[in-house]
């Protein structure tokens, strides 16, 4: 291989917007695959950007990294996905956009009179949670009238 086919770690971090710790997890997690230089640096090849495009849009349609994972598994020989497979794969991804959608025009349209929160433990929601009955509910944590495909596991912010 051409050594203008391969990036460093830097490189590929600027271009693809991931920071280095990001590139290293995915490659502990089997998701792109680094080769090392002669002086043991991390060397990605050029297509890995096209993978790791594809890594941020599946991320970004809610896919979680064990789906992300189970597509990337479905390529031969861990290739970077061509137009073909991205068709395919996207087609997949349609019905869950539609379910978020769908799920945000719900939200959307009921704003006004109540985020999908439930209230929690105020008291005085008499629309969607009268007499607070969802504080002794097993239904969800948090906001427990949110939809299903709206919800992300809550991640602290770093401090």
């Amino acid at each position: 291989m051409d050594s203008h086919d391969l990036l460093s770690m830097g490189e590929v971090s600027e271009r693809s917007g991931f920071a280095a710790s990001a590139l290293r997890y995915y490659e502990a997690e089997g998701l792109i695959t680094a080769s090392r230089s002669p002086g043991g640096r991390r060397v990605f090849e050029r297509g890995m950007l096209r993978r790791l495009a594809f890594i941020r849009a599946a991320a970004n349609v809610g896919l979680t990294l064990q789906e992300i994972r189970d597509e990337l598994d479905r390529l031969p020989a861990g290739r970077t996905p061509t137009k073909a497979d991205w068709a395919r794969i996207s087609r997949h991804w349609r019905s869950r956009l539609d379910e978020q959608i769908a799920a945000l025009e719900r939200l959307r349209d009921g704003l006004d009179g109540c985020i999908g929160c439930g209230c929690l433990s105020l008291q005085n929601c008499r629309i969607y949670n009268p007499d607070d009955v969802l504080a002794d509910s097993d239904a969800a944590p948090g906001a427990a009238r949110l939809p299903a495909t709206l919800r992300r596991p809550h991640r602290p912010a770093a401090g």
